[in-house]
């Protein structure tokens, strides 16, 4: 079985909906739920880091910070209220190949 963190910003209200709605997600998936961290992004960074958990559950993407480590992206089509990219894209552009 997963152990997973469940971690709520610290400016957020730890009673609101996404408190709920995570606790619902890691029951489903049949997660251990080692608790909710309430702490910096730094202090979950760390738990990963250090492997005392295998996942940590977020209500929704724009709780991370922006410039987090590890980074973590998904891509989710049927998602269509996921945040723009912000700053320079990092992929290279490559021209069509022409026929001769």
């Amino acid at each position: 079985m997963e152990k997973a963190v469940i971690w709520i910003p610290p400016d957020l209200d730890p009673m609101e909906p996404a408190a709920v709605a995570c606790l619902t997600y890691t029951r489903r998936h049949g997660y251990r739920l080692d608790g909710i961290v309430r702490s910096s992004w730094e202090s979950v960074r760390q738990m990963m880091m250090r492997g005392e958990v295998d996942v940590v559950v977020v209500a929704d993407v724009r709780h991370l910070p922006p410039d987090r480590v590890p980074r973590i992206e998904v891509v989710d089509d049927a998602s269509p209220e996921a945040p723009a990219a912000t700053g320079p894209v990092s992929v290279r552009q490559r021209r069509p190949r022409r026929r001769r």
